[in-house]
């Protein structure tokens, strides 16, 4: 692999209480963001009949409100390129501020949109528009967020600190989950349809808006602001730069990805509907307590990152993943007393999304990192994440536990990547496993 080492940090020091408050902040955000990009799903039966017209069949009411759903997804790398671009060239605070902002707006809106009953069908093309924009903010602000927090922490830190961010975007999962089912235990049914899910959105898009006002508080990171003191930003277009030096980066970082998006979509998301679906297995519970478990598990996997390096790591949790997912698909049918258990223990193996930006983020040299960044995980993103259930749902016709399949192969992808990064020559390591 070329342009080692790549990764510019402050020097080792211990963490400082602002190094804390960023990482608060940033995590705080984070978490916000993906509950503003979440509840959508949650609400998408109630808003589906909300924003359609009342006689369209119900199959293509559901296509076509899962549809503005992904167009969210679809938005993702365009927004994240445009935003990254100018973080590159104009700072990487001022982006950060306003991925969030550019939320807030139209999660906020949401909640104030009229329906199909009031406006016909200008209500889902105003629905589509917010996704849209949805999509492009968080299409900046996962990238911008790590690279933000792994530019203000000295070198031995950025494990950790990649980890409590990503475990800060699961939070917001489990927030949306808990709103949600509160929500619909609170409302009734006709209520929720008159103005209880408008609830959700007006919670989201008021809290973002506090964390852009706490974010005003936060400085621009120090690799950034010495490269713009030295004149060492990019010229031109940083993605092209990407793309023409640091290929070998953009798979890396590509291929990572990917597991990180098969491990939520599939364990978090897809797996409580297939438990219900295939066996008439209630998860919903136990789904909780995984993510929680997700939680803990970022912030782990990311420490290990800083002690052991991110080669031992990535193969230790791809192994963790893929064995525990797999005794809990070919156990839990039946013995569904022991879900709880294994749920947690899979749950734990998906805070392997604490070790890949800690791979990613430093792939790329400092001038085009946050493009680098941007482009590698929002496109492969938006193929994989939008890919997946397609995929896994398929295969499931003729075999009932390709779920488990999928995760098993995405952990051997993990343990060959690990392989790798252990076997690279000293000389031409990405810095992944220095610290």
């Amino acid at each position: 692999m070329a342009n080692a080492p790549q990764y510019d940090a402050a020097p080792s020091r211990p963490l400082s209480r602002g190094d804390i408050k960023i990482l608060s902040l940033s995590a705080l955000g984070g978490a916000l963001e993906f509950y503003d990009f979440i509840i959508f799903v949650y609400f998408a039966t109630v808003i589906g009949h909300l924003f359609f017209p009342p006689d369209m069949p119900e199959w293509l009411r559901m296509v076509q409100t899962y549809g503005i759903f992904a167009a969210g997804y679809l938005a993702r790398p365009l927004g994240g390129i445009i935003m990254a671009h100018f973080g590159d060239l104009l700072g990487r605070k001022r982006m950060f501020t306003l991925s969030i902002f550019l939320m807030s707006v139209p999660t906020l809106l949401i909640g104030c949109l009229p329906t199909y009953e009031t406006i016909g069908y200008l209500a889902p093309l105003l629905l589509v528009l917010m996704r849209i924009l949805q999509g492009a903010a968080v299409g900046g602000e996962v990238p911008g967020a790590w690279v933000f927090v792994t530019e203000h922490v000295s070198r031995k830190d950025v494990g950790l600190a990649c980890g409590t961010l990503a475990s800060g975007l699961v939070a917001g999962i489990l927030i949306g989950s808990i709103i949600s089912a509160f929500l619909k235990s609170y409302y009734t049914p006709e209520e929720m349809s008159a103005y209880g899910w408008r609830v959700p959105f007006l919670i989201g898009g008021v809290f973002g808006f506090l964390a852009v006002y706490l974010r005003r508080y936060l400085e621009e990171t120090p690799v950034f602001a010495e490269m713009r003191a030295k004149k060492a930003l990019s010229e031109g277009l940083p993605v092209k730069r990407v793309l023409s030096r640091h290929m070998d980066s953009v798979v890396l970082s590509m291929a990572v990805t990917w597991i990180l998006t098969g491990a939520v979509v599939v364990v978090v998301l897809m797996t409580p509907s297939l438990l219900q679906t295939l066996y008439g297995i209630d998860a919903s519970l136990a789904n909780v307590w995984a993510i929680v478990c997700v939680i803990i598990g970022c912030v782990v996997s990311g420490w290990c990152c800083d002690r052991i390096g991110s080669g031992i790591t990535i193969i230790l949790w791809s192994l963790l993943l893929g064995i525990t997912y797999w005794i809990m698909m070919h156990t839990v049918p039946s013995h569904p007393d022991q879900l709880m258990l294994l749920y947690c223990l899979a749950g734990f193996g998906v805070g392997i999304v604490g070790v890949v930006p800690t791979i990613a983020v430093k792939s790329f040299p400092a001038a085009v990192r946050f493009s680098g960044l941007s482009f590698s995980y929002n496109v492969a993103y938006a193929i994989f994440g939008g890919f997946t259930p397609v995929v896994v749902s398929t295969l499931m016709v003729s075999h009932p536990a390709a779920p488990a399949y999928y995760i098993a192969a995405l952990g051997g992808l993990g343990v060959v990547i690990g392989i790798f990064l252990l076997r690279a020559p000293n000389g031409q390591r990405l810095a992944l496993m220095q610290h």
